[in-house]
């Protein structure tokens, strides 16, 4: 049956629109709240430790004052610390709001005042945010043999499910009135903040505050209204605590009792129909996409916000960030420093489900993915299943040579590396030390000048003074390349640079120079025997067989060959992105097999797949936009080129470190490995050390399974 005769309500642009920007809308708020959450906690803080240390400096005479000057000072100085990270929060900030009340309904009384009472009672209520301690902390306390543990957080969790909202209902009424200003005379309502407003304004204001509609632009123009009037008056002092608040309240959307909550349940019932998964309407469109790489990720991220049913294959259940792999296979990160769990990603998307699996197979007729013994019905496909190794024809070298593609064969890898040094400090034998210590890679692209240059640094460098019969700096790395240089892809200039700092690190650099064999013992080259025990293989890759599941034409190196548009000849509802397809979209190149690549290409589907769904225009053929090449060469050196301009050096290493971490995926990642960077660099030690696995005979890296 055709697609549009199987959904019974067609998809207007305007419902496609009004979701895509309550999905951002969402996300946005998602994203901002622990920021605004901390940087509110953070000027708290200070500002409670200055107004404590100003107090004693003014109160410098009398011993009996000072001692209680100087016990303030501590114990505001201690609550706002607390309340600074985020640990015991209500604690420090009821202490800290039993100050600010006792000073407002004494001699102390002014509006700034009140935005921090207002403030402090936000946070008792509902606590910090998820950049806290307590957030961080509160899973296993809730799970733990704590005393009282479970009521207590349970009795959290009613403060800010149930009450926090009633506080935002209440702390916007309380604002409205003093907008109108209905009661001039009081200390407890802070009309004069708002006394710079028209009284039109502030009318107008005050009424669609009290009803709840449009709050987050209201909030926002009067943010930015009064902060513009503050900064420019010379009799308006500026009152950063009533921005802070009212920024506070547009995040947080003003409590439930909003018209603005009816319009939006209203809309998602009716019109967006943001529901549960196990809800969402049968005639939705489903996107099937089989791999969680980046195109996969990059194409259900923008699928997300449409109204359609997506579900996300992969064998393993994280996204992986390949480019700093080898960093795990030389012990500068933890695996888990360059994977994210895929489920985490996609949460809170209602219309996105994750499977983990294995795809066997494809019936295009039917519109059916194989997943073991199960089908699952798509009405548009997106393959993303990336590429595998290539031993062009030898196979049989694969459990010799392993390459770097999951996180096994980074831990694999990282265990043989290590096993070899361990294994060179007990034997006694000159010729099996020597073979021990020595590690070919074979492949000059930038994976094997990035791994052959973290193995050179840490043999000369990250292992220095940790064995006793022989020295790491005796070990030997040699570079194998079939072609006349390293970095093939990249400027000539490029390439004979990173060569040069591959041989001041100590690597030998064998160009021209093609393996005819490897086994146990080591590799042959032409004639020449290299005995080695760690041989890394990054000389190739091929695609995976998804071009045989669907039967359609493919290239040498098993790429589905696309359409302008990334579709399947003969399968318009079948997309192809990443290594698995081979588009001309590159100025009549073949797209190169790089993460932005994966990433356009997933983009540029959703968009294609959009259009359809709204009955628009296609959008123009896919061009793929080159942001240029990266490799790093050890620890101060890296080239980089950008088409444009060409870089090297340190300069190149310090922007291919900001451009990698920028293409991590979750904060969490991003922050791992900033920190495990800076302490692996000026300490110059290894981040991650452990051998796993049994310790084998002839300690060489696991072979694949």
């Amino acid at each position: 049956m055709a697609l549009a005769q199987r959904h019974t309500t067609k998809s207007s642009a305007l419902q496609i629109s009004l979701r895509v920007w309550f999905v951002f809308y969402r996300s946005l708020f998602a994203v901002m709240r622990p920021v605004v959450d901390l940087a509110i906690r953070l000027y708290l803080a200070q500002a409670f430790v200055m107004t404590s240390v100003e107090s004693m400096a003014a109160s410098h005479g009398a011993t009996g004052s000072m001692m209680s000057s100087g016990a303030m000072v501590v114990s505001n100085s201690f609550a706002g610390l607390l309340l600074s990270f985020g640990l015991f929060t209500r604690l420090s900030a009821g202490a800290l709001l039993a100050l600010a009340v006792a000073q407002q309904g004494g001699l102390e009384a002014s509006e700034p005042n009140l935005f921090i009472i207002a403030l402090l009672g936000w946070y008792i209520i509902r606590g910090a945010g998820s950049l806290s301690i307590d957030r961080a902390l509160a899973l296993g306390i809730r799970a733990s043999a704590l005393p009282l543990s479970g009521p207590v957080m349970r009795g959290l969790d009613w403060l800010r499910n149930t009450v926090a909202p009633s506080y935002l209902t209440i702390a916007r009424l309380w604002l409205a009135i003093a907008m109108a200003g209905l009661f001039p005379e009081t200390s407890w309502f802070p009309t004069g903040s708002f006394a710079a407003l028209p009284f039109a304004v502030a009318v107008i204001a005050a009424v669609l505050m009290a009803l709840g509609l449009g709050l987050p632009l209201l909030f926002t123009a009067l943010t930015i209204g009064l902060a513009a009037f503050q900064a420019t008056s010379s009799n308006a002092p500026l009152n950063l605590y009533l921005l802070l608040f009212l920024t506070l309240m547009g995040f947080y959307r003003g409590g439930n009792l909003t018209l603005d909550r009816l319009i939006i349940e209203w809309l998602h019932k009716n019109i967006l129909f943001d529901r549960p998964r196990d809800h969402l309407p049968d005639d939705w469109p489903h996107i099937v996409i089989v791999g969680a790489g980046f195109g996969g990720l990059a194409c259900a991220a923008k699928l997300r916000s449409l109204p359609v049913r997506v579900t996300l294959i992969d064998r393993h259940n994280y996204h992986l960030f390949q480019p700093l792999l080898y960093q795990v296979a030389t012990g500068g990160l933890s695996p888990a420093d360059v994977a994210t769990p895929i489920r985490s990603l996609f949460h809170e998307d209602r219309s996105v489900s994750v499977r983990l699996g294995t795809v066997t197979g494809v019936n295009p007729e039917a519109k059916t993915v194989s997943i073991g013994e199960n089908a699952l019905h798509y009405d548009y496909l997106v393959l993303a299943t990336g590429a595998a190794h290539s031993y062009f024809g030898r196979d049989d070298w694969a459990p010799f040579a392993p390459g770097l593609k999951r996180i096994e064969d980074g831990v694999a890898a990282r265990s043989g590396v290590l096993k070899a040094f361990e294994r060179a400090e007990s034997v006694i034998d000159a010729a099996e030390r020597a073979r021990l210590l020595t590690f070919v890679i074979i492949g000059g692209g930038p994976t094997g000048v990035e791994l052959a240059g973290a193995i050179a640094e840490l043999a000369h460098g990250g292992l220095s003074n940790h064995y006793r019969n022989f020295d790491p700096k005796h070990a030997k790395i040699i570079l194998v390349q079939a072609a006349d240089r390293v970095l093939p892809t990249f400027p000539e200039k490029l390439s004979a640079r990173a060569q040069e700092s591959l041989e001041q690190l100590g690597v030998a650099v064998r160009l021209c120079a093609r393996v005819t064999e490897i086994d146990a013992e080591g590799v042959s080259i032409g004639d020449e025997r290299i005995s080695a025990a760690t041989v890394l293989w990054a000389a190739g890759v091929v695609a995976s067989p998804a071009a045989d599941w669907i039967g359609v034409e493919k290239d040498r190196a098993g790429r589905i060959i696309v359409k302008a548009d990334l579709s399947v000849a003969q399968h318009a509802d079948i997309f192809a992105i990443g290594d698995t397809s081979a588009s001309l979209a590159w100025n009549g190149q073949l797209v190169p097999g790089l993460a932005p690549a994966a990433k356009q290409g997933g983009v540029y589907v959703a968009s294609v797949i959009r259009a359809k769904l709204e009955g628009a225009p296609p959008p123009p053929a896919f061009c793929y936009k080159h942001m240029g090449s990266l490799a790093t060469i050890g620890r101060k050196s890296a080239v980089a080129d950008f088409g444009f301009i060409q870089l090297s050096g340190a300069l190149a290493w310090w922007l291919w470190g900001a451009i990698h971490v920028a293409f991590l995926v979750g904060v969490r990642n991003r922050l791992a490995v900033i920190l495990n960077w800076i302490w692996c660099y000026l300490s110059f030690r290894l981040s991650v050390q452990l051998i796993t696995g049994e310790l084998d005979s002839d300690h060489r890296v696991a072979p694949h399974t």
